[in-house]
């Protein structure tokens, strides 16, 4: 039985740009108004996206969400012509016209949680697009999020839709960017890892003190319900809150997993032996690899400076690991010490590819934000919409609409421009047809 991990990266959206809207999120917040290009931005993630697929792994793409926002803007009470409400919004709600303008659904990490159908209860992969509710600027993508999940994956057979969870931070929910999967094989039954950063309905628990704790508890067992998720196939681990505090906004900045390795810093997770032995038990007599970086090797600061952990871990057609890894983890004299020492060792990581995605990295996201893993069968990966699946052609397609349509470089002035509404707008509906999609955005109902 052929079965894959295949990845689905985010397009990068016409309007990337760096407004450090996400507190919590240090790169985010040190690039502030800097000057973006969206063009670059858009053509680095899809060369990595090329070099996995010409890897031999299964690679596709997302869609972008359309922004400006102009549906919540409009919301909001800003009226008139579409000049006059980006005119008016950014003159008088400075922060919510950039919220609204934000490119932040390319990081497809958190786009929704995903269970493989070896795990589900009807035997169907499940989604559930993340609500992203600590965040105004992120609350506005579910809707969207789900109808082009929808238009990629549909074929009722095989996948399976929820709407998000309630739109309140007792039910925060940040999608894979806080979920893991361990398994021995792709198409066997696995072992859910649902990571989260407090407890909405009780405060004696541990929580962050400086920075939010976005994803709850509550939140990770709705999702398992949801996706129909057996007791013996999930476990619930709680995030460090002092890791949180030093801007580990995600799981994914100081932890990733997959088949049967577990890479995480030492400092990553709260209460960490019980929660590695729960792990052992329930994954049973299969090698199981726990890679312990230790903060003596690689101190927290540096692991979300570079992304250490930000990075893929993907299994070759060779039956090896590799790591993606940003060219920030090349350029860190201890995080290339470490990588070089990590791919000598008995584990199954035996390569180191690096990429650049700077115009990701300066707005707070490595090669793992951009990604949606979804494990499948072939009979599986035959039912995902085929446009949406890089190989040549589809590949020299997208570079040339991100050519032809994006700017060279935008500045905050840059956004309020209805031009740029008009060009997003445009290469958005092009973009539908290109990857067959239909109607998803607002613009187009």
């Amino acid at each position: 039985m052929q079965q894959f991990e295949a990845n689905f990266d985010g397009l990068v959206g016409p309007t990337h740009n760096y407004a450090g809207l996400s507190f919590g999120n240090v790169a985010s917040l040190n690039n502030a108004n800097a000057i973006s290009s969206p063009k670059n931005a858009a053509l680095q993630g899809l060369a990595k996206a090329k070099a996995l697929s010409d890897m031999g792994m299964v690679q596709g793409v997302l869609a972008p969400q359309e922004r400006p926002d102009m549906e919540t803007l409009r919301r909001l009470g800003f009226t008139g012509s579409s000049k006059n409400v980006l005119e008016e919004a950014s003159k008088k709600a400075r922060e919510v016209f950039l919220a609204c303008c934000s490119a932040s659904s390319m990081w497809t990490a958190n786009a929704a949680t995903v269970s493989p159908s070896a795990d589900t209860q009807d035997g169907k992969i499940h989604f559930t697009p993340a609500n992203l509710t600590n965040k105004f600027h992120r609350s506005l993508e579910p809707e969207v999020t789900g109808r082009i999940l929808q238009a990629t994956f549909n074929d009722d057979a095989c996948f399976a839709h929820h709407k998000h969870l309630p739109d309140n931070e007792h039910f925060g929910d940040e999608g894979a960017a806080n979920h893991t999967r361990l398994c021995s094989e792709y198409g066997a039954p696995g072992l859910e890892l649902f990571v989260y950063g407090r407890h909405a309905f009780d405060s004696t628990k541990p929580a962050p003190k400086r920075f939010p704790a976005r994803h709850t508890y509550e939140a990770c067992e709705a999702v398992a319900r949801l996706h129909g998720l057996s007791d013996e196939g999930v476990v619930y681990i709680q995030q460090n809150p002092d890791v949180i505090d030093q801007g580990v906004f995600h799981n994914d900045v100081i932890a990733v997993g997959n088949q049967n390795v577990l890479f995480y810093h030492e400092q990553a997770f709260y209460d960490t032996e019980t929660k590695l032995d729960e792990i052992r038990r329930k994954f049973g007599d299969s090698p199981l690899h726990f890679i312990n970086v230790p903060t003596q090797a690689v101190s927290v600061q540096e692991a979300v400076k570079t992304y250490l952990f930000n990075t893929q871990i993907i299994t070759l057609p060779n039956g090896e690991m590799a790591i993606i890894a940003p060219t920030e983890c090349r350029d860190s004299a201890s995080v290339s010490a470490y990588l070089d020492e990590l791919v000598t060792l008995d584990t199954p990581i035996k390569k180191v590819h690096y990429f650049d995605v700077k115009e990701s990295m300066r707005n707070g996201g490595g090669p793992a934000c951009l990604r949606l893993r979804v494990a499948m069968k072939a009979q599986e990966l035959s039912a995902v919409n085929p446009n949406v699946l890089i190989n040549d052609d589809t590949y020299a397609g997208l570079t040339n609409w991100v050519k032809k349509h994006y700017r060279d470089s935008l500045s905050e002035n840059d956004l309020r421009d209805p031009q740029l509404l008009i060009e997003s707008r445009t290469a958005l509906d092009e973009l539908t047809q290109l990857l067959n999609l239909g109607s998803v955005y607002p613009f187009q109902r």
